[in-house]
């Protein structure tokens, strides 16, 4: 024994369920499809056995039932017991009779071993049960069937007692038939439960294919990291779904996977740019410390403006990308009643110091959604820093904020066609706005927020030249009531 109490080395050896689990699952299906036949065949077996049973029995006590014995032969057995040796007893019978006295005496035909007297025997022959039917042994150790019915006649013992007949058959008629039945029953089972393991692999096998091909293909992806594989999916049973959901799964991970690589690949090009530009500058302004030629002084300022101006950029750059980068899935930010109109009020003030020579009309109306502040916010200032980027100097900038649709609308050259369907593509830029500042990910940002707050953004061409840009958010037009607070816990407990 342990110190613990345990015998030493328990739990070295898995139990028997452990020991299943550790099977296959087609060896598993195959033992529970034995196990489960074998349980149905052994059930048949015994209700199929127990009815003969029943039925044999029937047959004989209804054999006995009807035996006639004359009262001639009662008679001339009541005498042959009282005087065996000068008495013979002429009428042969293949059933073993005796007579019981209601004193418990028996008197049985000759050359049959005596049955011993039960209590309902004597319970019959003194009158107190019409007739019984039981099993015993006889004096041989022979199983004897026994059927005891009351004498009508007024014959009685040699003490005046009252006599009842046994009538005796030997209970092979139905335990050797029986045997045979056991025996063919064992041999049907046998066979039955061996087939039934053979079909239940075969089965096995063939109903876990797909679960293979599903397994081999999972192995695959581990081993090589190939998405681009795909189970064929037949039918809508649960193999097949689970063979699309595999299907979908990968394409997702493919998709996500190619959005990963060309979300590195356009970051890289678009730092890239800033970057090279950068230290070029710094480059001219480290030589001419170095080689003692000073830069001159106009010069000198344009390269530094140059330079903060591209640190600027890597900067808005760098917080776009963490922007994107932030979870998407619910719960994961901080949600809360936001008043939309304060919003659009602050970015609007912040856009007329980016734009002093646009005029900035406004019609905001109250206005609350559910969002994160700080999304919400830097997603209606990109909206807004968009028309003024591209609205001409001395232009109008015009903003109304109606029933949760906030619309921005610029003068500027528009956007064509054919270019809509690309604008919140991640650092996509149209091909005449190359040249201006920005990372191409303000819009992105934009249906992002709007999609997380269960609203929607999109992009169409003003009547009259210029781009409109409509955001609509789900809300109210009066803020939620606070939910109750709780009062505070007394320091003992206590409500």
């Amino acid at each position: 024994m342990s110190a613990s109490g345990s015998p030493r080395g328990a739990g070295r050896y898995p139990g028997p369920v452990a020991r299943f689990r550790q099977l296959p699952l087609r060896s598993r299906l195959a033992m529970l499809t034995a196990v489960a036949v074998a349980f149905a065949v052994a059930l048949s077996a015994a209700a199929c056995w127990l009815i003969t049973r029943d039925r044999l029995t029937e047959q004989l006590d209804a054999q006995l039932s009807t035996v006639n014995v004359s009262d001639n032969y009662v008679q001339a057995l009541s005498a042959y017991c009282n005087n065996p040796g000068r008495v013979r007893l002429q009428e042969p019978t293949p059933y073993t009779i005796q007579l019981v006295s209601a004193g418990g005496y028996v008197c049985t035909s000759p050359d049959k071993a005596p049955l011993p007297a039960q209590r309902a025997d004597i319970a019959v022959a003194d009158g107190r049960l019409d007739n019984t039917v039981h099993v015993t042994r006889d004096g041989n150790g022979a199983e004897m069937r026994v059927w005891t019915k009351p004498f009508p006649g007024p014959l009685t013992d040699t003490e005046g007692n009252r006599l009842a007949i046994s009538v005796a058959l030997p209970m092979r008629q139905v335990t050797d038939p029986l045997n045979q039945l056991a025996l063919v029953l064992l041999v049907v089972a046998g066979v039955g439960v061996l087939g039934a393991a053979t079909a239940g692999l075969w089965v096995a096998r063939a109903g876990l294919k797909p679960v293979d091909r599903l397994t081999e293909a999972v192995e695959h992806v581990a081993r090589t990291q190939d998405l681009a594989i795909r189970i064929p999916a037949e039918g809508d049973d649960e193999i097949a779904r689970l063979s699309r959901s595999f299907n979908a799964m990968t394409a997702a991970l493919a998709s996500s996977r190619d959005l990963q690589q060309q979300l590195i690949a356009d970051a890289g090009h678009e730092l890239r740019t800033p970057l090279t530009s950068l230290r070029t500058n710094i480059d001219l302004l480290v030589r001419s410390e170095q080689s003692g030629r000073p830069i001159p002084a106009e010069d000198k300022q344009a390269l530094l403006a140059s330079v903060k101006a591209q640190m600027g950029e890597l900067a808005a750059l760098i917080g776009d990308l963490q922007e994107l980068s932030r979870p998407t899935a619910p719960g994961q930010s901080a949600v809360a009643v936001v008043a939309l109109h304060d919003v659009v009020g602050a970015a609007l003030e912040r856009a007329r110091l980016r734009g002093p020579s646009l005029t900035f009309t406004a019609d905001i109306a109250p206005w609350y959604v559910r969002a994160e502040p700080a999304g919400l916010e830097r997603a209606v200032v990109n909206l807004l820093d968009n028309a003024v980027k591209f609205s001409p100097a001395g232009g109008s900038v015009e903003v109304r904020l109606s029933g949760g649709e906030l619309t921005v609308r610029d003068h500027g050259p528009g956007i064509p066609q054919d270019e809509l369907p690309h604008v919140f593509e991640r650092f996509w830029r149209s091909p005449s706005a190359r040249s201006l500042p920005g990372s191409g990910l303000g819009l992105s940002i934009v249906a992002r927020t709007a999609e997380q707050a269960g609203g929607a953004v999109r992009l169409r061409s003003a009547d009259v030249g210029g781009t409109e840009a409509v955001l609509t958010l789900p809300g109210a037009v009066t803020p939620p009531p606070a939910p109750p607070e709780e009062p505070p816990a007394r320091p003992d407990g206590g409500g």
